[in-house]
């Protein structure tokens, strides 16, 4: 549902992304992991069509700047982008419009109530607070009810009810075939629910395991985290982990 092939993304002589490829299965979720400066952040921005990059990226078997891939895709960002003087109804009236979606608004309102934005539907962007933007930027990005969702960091900011009620959700589109990819650098906020985890160094995926591999062995994946992220550091005692 979700295929990247050979994706290099360069900002100069810097190699943001080298070479990366994937794939992500109907009803897969997918965890993109790695420290800060590894490549997640502008993978997700080349999935979303947003970046220029070499290679090759699908969305439902269309290219991803095409207008059907984009139909398909939900796309969560780091940071929300919205607009300060739209309301709350009218930045998801505006994501309505854009998809040309019929029926939306029982959608809208239950996507709402879920992130406790129902009773501030007339607030606008420039009267929420961060957790409410992210929240907005949330309800924004699954109204349209796409096939392909990316969340860039997607619980931060979020209160506890925002982050249960995130996580419920993702499952539940799990359930309905949905291909989901989060990109993180906090391991324990998805430990849970990851069907495979690809683990980013140097813009590349350094390692790839499902949570069925993982069951399978006695490898940790917390301690192979630590192993590729930290492969150049040395410990106390002066030795390279390795």
């Amino acid at each position: 549902m979700l295929s990247i092939m050979e994706v290099t993304k360069r900002y100069g002589k810097l190699v943001a992304n080298d070479r990366v490829s994937l794939e992500i299965q109907p009803g897969e979720i997918s965890i993109l992991l790695g420290p800060n400066g590894a490549g997640k952040s502008t993978l997700i921005k080349c999935i979303a069509g947003l970046l220029k990059f070499e290679g090759n990226i699908f969305i439902c078997g269309n290219e991803n700047k095409s207008i059907e891939a984009k139909r398909d895709l939900g796309y969560v960002p780091e940071i929300p982008a919205l607009y300060d003087m739209l309301t709350v109804w009218e930045h998801l009236e505006f994501i309505a419009r854009a998809y040309s979606l019929v029926n939306w608004k029982d959608r809208a309102e239950e996507l709402l109530v879920r992130f406790e934005l129902d009773d501030k539907k007339k607030k606008t962007g420039s009267e929420l607070s961060k957790g409410m933007l992210q929240k907005l930027s949330i309800c924004c990005g699954l109204l349209p009810n796409p096939k392909v969702i990316l969340f860039d960091e997607p619980m931060v900011g979020l209160d506890p009810h925002g982050i249960k009620e995130l996580k419920n959700l993702i499952m539940e589109m799990k359930h309905e075939g949905k291909a989901i990819l989060i990109s993180t650098h906090m391991l324990d906020s998805v430990s849970e629910f990851w069907d495979s985890t690809n683990i980013m160094m140097d813009g590349k995926i350094a390692a790839r395991r499902t949570r069925a591999e993982i069951m399978g062995t006695n490898e940790k994946l917390e301690d192979l985290y630590f192993q590729i992220t930290e492969k150049d550091k040395m410990s106390t005692g002066g030795e390279q982990i390795q």
